[in-house]
């Protein structure tokens, strides 16, 4: 049966007009949005309501064209488009238009399974009360997981689900369309075909920002494309703790290659987002010091010296602010005792101040109420929500499923404890947002991006990520790459597998469940075996040999045979996957059915071996490196990294990526980064940077223009690089800074300053120049003065690899 949810809609409708009110932005609003069919429901057992304890959601039939290629109109994108301070003219007469409960409306999101009935279905008595009497002015979420029929939404029921909400939003209440926030942080992950594109650790490890702003963009189209306006992403947090679940969110952990991935990825996302409705509003995140939780577990309180969180944390937020970042999200949590959602400092002195951002702030989920539910630092919801509006700057309440928020303020306001001035602040910020994205001209989504969706355009796009940000760490005796006519035998469970190449935000927040398998991704992927058979164009071996938690559940006796009748083995470390507090572990230790296997294939064959990290963090490898002959690490790289990772272990191509954090050997270094101090220990497994490809490349010819550096005096640095092998490599460079001597402050013991990446020929060499400022140099005392102090400073190309070069140079404070 097809049905039409717009006519399904209108028949619950109240045959009123669509009286939009006096002001110029009201009258424009669209009213109708298009017609998109879909399958209708199907009864079990002559009942529509969903069981009870049901395993698992229907898979949605629907699919989207995919057509092969597509272009979009283009904009102007070479100046900055952001927020500003002011409102215009038009977005100033509605919101002095609105009512107390209006204007609070607008500051309230609610969680998207809040309209959904007990059959997963779209309630209207329930969407038509959020709306009318609370006069919600935002959703978030997909309705899969706040338990929709189907478990993955395609894009044409996406879009029709947001068509529905958009249509009672301008009809009711207030009449002002609502704004959609969907987690879309490695692509569209929460929309059935769209591409799911390798983790943001991936992305920071081809030290190639070209990879964070296709992402972004793409994203951004197939966001859209479900009707959905606003990204909550890109994170915005540097890795600070090895145990944390989110790292593989993160752009690593080097303030300098987050900043300019995180900058890449809001232009991506945003682009010209004023005039492109193919974009959508970024949104830099955790607002801030979420990634250094004290114990490693998520959402723990953070104790960071204020100079130490200027210097390391704040960076990649100014450069996000810097790109013009339409939205922000606070932090869970607190950070030196104070909870990060009414801190004055943070939110108001940090963020508006002194970094100048002036797009809307929303808070993480539920987090208002927190303070008196969790954190015990307010008395009671309405306390809690005059410490937030009146301490800080925020300006929307990710509520979830309560009216509580809304109710609560609006009596605060109306008794004279929350000034309306302060209200009027957030709803400004919101509705001007609304009209930034074109939501009073256009609220619905555009049905000619529906078919884009999961395009072999975009696939290409996601697998070339991938390919860049595969990293090679060792490789004895040439053991990689293997040769087609090579019997390779394949083993663990992520080597046959879509999802566990992806980790969290992947299809689901926690990623596909055990009863959804790979089945969840209805051919949107591939896997590391399927790769692998395009490649050799015959099967290959493979075996389980331990599930994705690490427990055995092959003979390794006959694994351990087959070991010895194969030309190569290669072995699969992975994780289940998982984020947030459902992804809290207590140890980087590997699990011992895990190293056993490997033991056993090293001491008692003679069958070269290589082990292949698939996982979100970086488990301690103990003496795996001394047994096996090839290590690759190739973090998530996403729905699509089966082949790359077949084509880097069949040498179709020479791995660039580089260790985007780093990779400690034991528990101890989990807090470790390598820009620690410079007399302190840097013994991890990985170093930061670290990495190489198939070919030998060797550096020569430093330079500098200046062997001095002073302030307004920026010098150039050159490094020749050449290619011995006899493959083309692309080459990423990094420029360190080691200040040897810094009176008062211990200097690190490497500061990346810059990096670039090139394509280099067999034989050939390529020049890569560097730009190098004494103001690079400064840093934040615990004053919190940003100061430069002069002395010694060693210029590293490529540090903690054998080819680095080294040039000393001066650095004078004036």
């Amino acid at each position: 049966m097809k049905v039409s949810l717009i006519h399904y809609l209108v028949s619950f409708l109240p045959l009123i007009a669509l009286v939009k009110g006096d002001t110029p932005l009201l009258n424009n609003v669209a009213t109708s949005p298009p017609e998109i069919d879909v399958p209708g429901p199907r009864t079990i057992n002559g009942v529509v309501c969903l069981p009870p304890n049901i395993a698992f959601q229907e898979f949605d039939p629907l699919k989207p064209k995919s057509v092969p290629t597509y272009s979009l109109p283009q904009y102007d994108e070479s100046k900055v488009v952001g927020p500003t301070a002011n409102f215009d003219a038009d977005v100033v007469e509605l919101l002095n238009s609105l009512t107390v409960e209006e204007k609070v409306g607008q500051m309230t999101q609610i969680y998207g399974g809040s309209f959904l009935g007990c059959d997963g279905l779209i309630n209207m008595t329930q969407t038509i009360e959020w709306f009318d009497k609370w006069k919600v002015g935002s959703v978030l979420t997909d309705t899969a997981t706040g338990g929709g029929r189907y478990n993955y939404n395609s894009p044409q029921r996406f879009a029709n689900f947001s068509n529905t909400l958009q249509r009672v939003a301008t009809t009711y209440g207030s009449k002002i369309p609502m704004i959609y926030g969907l987690d879309s942080v490695r692509g569209a992950n929460f929309i059935k075909a769209a591409v799911v594109f390798p983790a943001a650790v991936n992305t920071a490890a081809t030290f190639n920002p070209v990879h964070a702003y296709e992402v972004g963009r793409i994203a951004a189209k197939d966001t859209r494309a479900a009707g959905v306006h606003w990204a909550f992403g890109p994170l915005a947090d540097v890795s600070m703790e090895k145990l944390w679940s989110r790292n593989f969110e993160n752009f690593g952990e080097d303030p300098y290659l987050a900043g300019e991935m995180v900058h890449n990825s809001v232009k991506g996302l945003q682009g010209n987002y004023k005039m492109d409705r193919s974009r959508v509003a970024a949104c830099m995140k955790h607002f801030i010091g979420y990634s250094a939780p004290v114990n490693g577990k998520d959402q723990e309180q953070r104790n960071i010296p204020w100079n130490y969180l200027m210097e390391y944390i704040v960076p990649s937020f100014q450069r996000a602010v810097d790109a013009g970042v339409a939205t922000g999200m606070e932090s869970y949590g607190s950070v030196n005792g104070q909870d990060v959602i009414s801190s004055s400092y943070l939110l108001k002195d940090l963020l508006r101040n002194k970094m100048g951002f002036n797009g809307m702030m929303v808070t993480d989920f539920g987090e208002i109420n927190s303070q008196y539910t969790k954190h015990k630092t307010a008395f009671n919801s309405s306390d809690a929500a005059m410490l937030t509006l009146n301490y800080t700057t925020v300006d929307m309440s990710m509520v979830a499923t309560s009216p509580v928020f809304t109710n609560d303020t609006i009596n605060l306001v109306k008794s004279g404890i929350i000034p309306m001035s302060r209200i009027d602040e957030s709803a400004g910020r919101i509705i001007q947002l609304k009209k930034d994205l074109g939501l009073f001209a256009q609220p619905f989504s555009d049905p000619s991006l529906i078919d884009t969706v999961g395009s072999a355009q975009d696939v290409e796009v996601s697998r070339n990520a991938a390919r860049e940000s595969i990293i090679l760490h060792q490789n004895k005796n040439n053991v990689l790459p293997f040769s087609v006519d090579e019997k390779i035998l394949f083993i663990g469970p992520n080597m046959n597998s879509t999802r566990f190449m992806g980790g969290g935000w992947n299809a689901h927040w926690q990623g596909p469940t055990d009863a959804e398998g790979d089945a969840i991704y209805d051919g949107y992927g591939d896997t590391i075996m399927l790769g692998v058979q395009q490649i050799t164009g015959k099967p290959t071996g493979w075996y389980t040999g331990f599930d994705i938690t690490g427990k055995r559940v092959d003979d390794y006796d006959e694994l351990v045979r087959l070991a010895r009748r194969a030309d190569k083995v290669v072995i699969g470390f992975g994780e289940k996957t998982s984020t947030e507090v459902k992804g809290d572990i207590n140890t980087l230790t590997l699990p011992k059915d895990q190293t056993e296997l490997v033991r056993r294939i090293t001491h008692e064959t003679s069958t070269p071996t290589v082990l292949l990290l698939i996982q979100n963090r970086p488990f301690s490898l103990g003496s795996i490196p001394d047994w096996v002959d090839g290590i690759i690490n190739a973090g998530l790289p996403g729905a699509y990294g089966g082949l790359p990772i077949a084509e880097a272990l069949y040498g179709k191509y020479s791995p660039s990526g580089r260790q985007s954090y780093t990779y400690p050997k034991m528990d101890y270094q989990t807090k470790v980064t390598y820009f620690t101090g410079i007399w302190n220990e840097y013994d991890p497994q990985f170093a930061f940077g670290s990495g190489f490809g198939y070919n030998q490349i060797s550096y020569s010819n430093i330079t500098v223009s200046s062997t001095e550096l002073r302030p307004g005096c920026p010098i150039t640095v050159s490094v020749s690089a050449t290619n011995n092998g006899k493959m083309s490599q692309l080459e990423p460079v990094l420029m360190y800074t080691t200040q040897n001597i810094r009176r008062r402050y211990t200097p690190e013991k490497y500061r990346l300053r810059s990096f670039d990446k090139k394509e280099i020929l067999p034989g050939a060499t390529a020049n890569f120049n560097f730009t190098l400022t004494a103001e690079q140099m400064m840093f934040w005392t615990v004053e919190l003065d940003h100061i430069l102090e002069e002395g010694p400073v060693t210029i590293t190309m490529n540090a903690f690899n054998k080819n680095n070069v080294t040039l000393p140079i001066y650095l004078y404070a004036n």
